[in-house]
């Protein structure tokens, strides 16, 4: 687990502006079968430093959200409403209002994104040095030896060989290798703030823990701000200073990684908690989460969770809950969170949080 995962909330923190906002950004796509409502009402501030972790089911709209603040959504996207807004420099930026030339210097240069297919990240024809020299140009950075110099530093930081990376082509790394060249990459320009999209997808265990101990190493050393989407939860529980729970393409449940791991609030956290395999201890009966996720074309009535809930009662179906605060930071979608914290308080979550950081344990000591 992050060691600093309430650092986030100390005055100092507090003082600097969140460099990036979303209020109430919607996405959606067209399809032949109607409106796929993929992102529904986010709300969120990211705080210098933090990082935010977005946990939840395929389809959630954590990819999505992060797609959407980069503005690489398909065509057949729109962002409606909703506004992001980006701080640089004490001025305010409308990333959704930037014209084609701006959306690109802010890509890279001030909000970078890391793909969970890496391979598909990189242009197949060219090396890794005249990818990195090309991004370093569109942004108006000429000076070979100084983007070389930043290349060959940001490598030996991410534990590759320059040598032997530098003119390599992607197709000749491995899939750890090529993850951490396009970390290196994403931070050439030193961007404020960093999304990750799965990066330890695919990935063997001993892989996955370089990924995570790099992605700490660097976050200290080069001093970003960081959204971390993951289905991992104990990869989640590790990194996040905070972690929203998305369902059906809303923020049902936020707050710090102490507070989402050990108290949950809504019912769909507590189900991914407690659907995590045991790592320690005799043999239980696992626990899923019945039923499926919604239709995002024909969403049902009220909470979208509630045909799949075990608290869920007449409100449920037919109202909406809005997140309200369940403790101090701490922020819940649910009309019953009260019996969820009851809940809790007859079984604890032995099994669940534990857990989840049980499993990040047993990981660190892999590797």
């Amino acid at each position: 687990m992050a060691s600093s995962n309430l650092d986030w909330q100390t005055d100092d923190k507090r003082e600097h502006p969140a460099p990036l906002t979303l209020e109430n950004v919607h996405v959606s796509y067209a399809t032949r079968r109607g409106k796929v409502r993929a992102v529904r009402g986010v709300t969120v501030d990211l705080h210098a430093g933090e990082s935010l972790a977005l946990i939840g089911e395929s389809g959630s709209g954590k990819s999505t959200l992060g797609l959407a603040i980069v503005r690489l959504l398909p065509e057949t996207a729109e962002v409606v409403p909703g506004v992001i807004t980006y701080r640089r420099d004490g001025r305010e930026i409308d990333v959704l209002k930037l014209k084609p030339n701006e959306m690109r210097e802010f890509r890279w240069s001030d909000c970078a994104m890391v793909f969970q297919a890496a391979l598909n990240a990189f242009n197949p024809v060219l090396k890794v040095w005249a990818q990195a020299l090309d991004t370093a140009k569109a942004h108006g950075w000429s000076d070979k030896d100084a983007v070389r110099k930043r290349l060959v530093e940001l490598l030996e930081f991410v534990q590759l060989d320059p040598k032997r990376v530098i003119d390599a082509y992607p197709h000749e790394l491995s899939g750890g290798m090529r993850q951490r060249v396009l970390l290196a990459l994403s931070l050439l320009l030193n961007p404020q703030v960093l999304i990750l999209d799965e990066p330890t997808t695919a990935l063997d265990i001993i892989t996955q823990r370089t990924i995570i101990k790099l992605l700490r190493e660097l976050k200290e050393d080069q001093h970003f701000t960081m959204i971390f989407i993951s289905h991992d939860l104990a990869i989640a529980a590790e990194l996040a200073d905070r972690v929203a729970t998305m369902y059906a393409g809303r923020i049902v449940e936020l707050g710090t990684s102490e507070d989402i791991f050990y108290r949950p609030r809504h019912p769909y956290t507590l189900g991914l908690i407690r659907a995590v395999p045991t790592v320690s201890g005799g043999f239980e009966q696992l626990f899923s989460i019945p039923g499926s996720p919604p239709d995002l074309v024909e969403l049902p009535p009220g909470c979208k969770f509630h045909p799949r809930c075990a608290f869920a009662s007449e409100r449920c179906k037919q109202e909406e809950p809005e997140l309200v605060e369940v403790g101090p930071n701490h922020t819940a979608a649910c009309w019953n969170w009260i019996q969820v914290e009851d809940e809790l308080k007859r079984n604890p979550l032995h099994r669940g949080a534990l857990n989840v950081l049980d499993t990040a344990v047993v990981s660190e000591e892999i590797a």
